[in-house]
């Protein structure tokens, strides 16, 4: 080792999912399968470049006004940054300062360890029951903050809120983040108890329900307080997070709620068509609250599984980790999308319909 390697900070990065460049059948980033809002098509043609030139708003007030309107919280009560893995990772390195150890679970979103890692919080991994719940009673322990997202990923499940408020009353001396980036597709949000809890942030995103991952917008809602300290830790970090077209756009595809709330009962109602055609198939899955599916077959290797999708141009994701190594999450696309997987799993196990 050269001696100035005994000074990088080196951490494990989180893998995304692939991101072919060919034409694939892609279910396996939960990205939505439907384009975004019209406005923001109409947005992007109308945008002067000559805007590109300029430094965006750091306050991104346009965006943050009409998200608070839309959740009927104060301005003050937002924040926002590029896509919600910039947001959840400032809100590690503003709130997770103690040492003690932060929780979150066994199976869960893996960028939770890297962050954990990359800023030098200690954390335990609390262990989520055979039925890949939550287990409330382990977050009553002394701890120096709480994370977990609801929907989980990649299980899919959707903890009620009851579930979630008592974990947050058990917790009154840390910070409790709730990650909700499929909450759309689920339930209750946390954002009910934002009056009555002044250590919960929750955090959202327009990569999934809002049909935006390219933009790359996510935000944050909580007590004035804690977006303040967010806001500090941003200016501290990188004032201009927000570009100029994702102020625009973003803005559009908060105002048309019409739309946004009919592509969600869209993938809802194919989700739950999709479920029963696995069921039919043998597969066995969790109740899916999510925009995708978490899958096994008592009969087919998942990782053998996974790669014969692959080869035939149908991408679902596979981690092989401790517990679901016999699991695939597997995307809510289109209609057509999801019968074209069926024909090729239906022909794979050689089940005529």
């Amino acid at each position: 080792m050269k001696a100035f390697e005994k000074n990088i900070r080196k951490v494990e990065p989180y893998v995304p999912g692939e991101q072919p460049q060919h034409k694939v059948i892609k279910l396996n980033t939960n990205e939505n399968p439907y384009p975004p809002a019209p406005g923001v098509e109409r947005a992007l043609k109308e945008f002067c470049t000559d805007k590109l030139r300029l430094y965006p708003d750091p306050a991104a007030e346009v965006l943050v006004k009409e998200l608070a309107d839309f959740y009927q919280v104060k301005p003050e009560q937002v924040f926002v940054g590029v896509g919600s893995d910039d947001v959840l990772s400032m809100c590690f390195l503003t709130f997770f300062n103690s040492d003690k150890p932060i929780f979150f679970p066994d199976i869960t979103y893996s960028f939770y360890k890297v962050w954990a890692e990359l800023y030098r919080i200690p954390y335990e991994c609390q262990r989520l029951d055979e039925d890949f719940r939550i287990v409330r009673e382990d977050y009553y322990k002394e701890n120096g903050g709480v994370i977990f997202p609801n929907p989980n990923a990649p299980t899919a499940i959707y903890e009620e809120l009851e579930e979630v408020e008592a974990i947050i009353a058990h917790n009154p001396d840390v910070i409790v983040i709730v990650d909700e980036a499929y909450i759309d597709f689920a339930g209750r949000s946390a954002l009910e108890l934002l009056d009555k809890y002044d250590n919960l942030i929750v955090v959202q995103t327009f990569s999934k329900a809002r049909s935006m991952a390219g933009m790359r917008i996510g935000y944050a809602v909580g007590s004035p307080e804690l977006i303040r300290y967010l806001n500090d830790a941003k200016y501290s970090f990188n004032s201009y997070t927000i570009n100029q077209i994702s102020l625009v756009c973003g803005t559009e595809a908060v105002r048309d709620k019409e739309y946004f709330e009919e592509g969600i009962r869209k993938i809802i109602k194919t989700r739950e068509w999709a479920k029963e055609e696995l069921k039919k198939l043998g597969f066995i899955f969790t109740d899916s609250r999510a925009n995708f599916i978490f899958a096994s077959h008592p009969h087919y290797d998942a990782k053998v599984l996974f790669e014969a999708m692959k080869e035939s141009g149908i991408y679902v994701r596979f981690w092989g980790g401790e517990r679901i190594e016999q699991y695939l999450r597997i995307t809510v696309g289109t209609r057509e999308e999801m019968e074209t997987m069926f024909a090729f799993l239906r022909k794979y196990m050689k089940i005529s319909e």
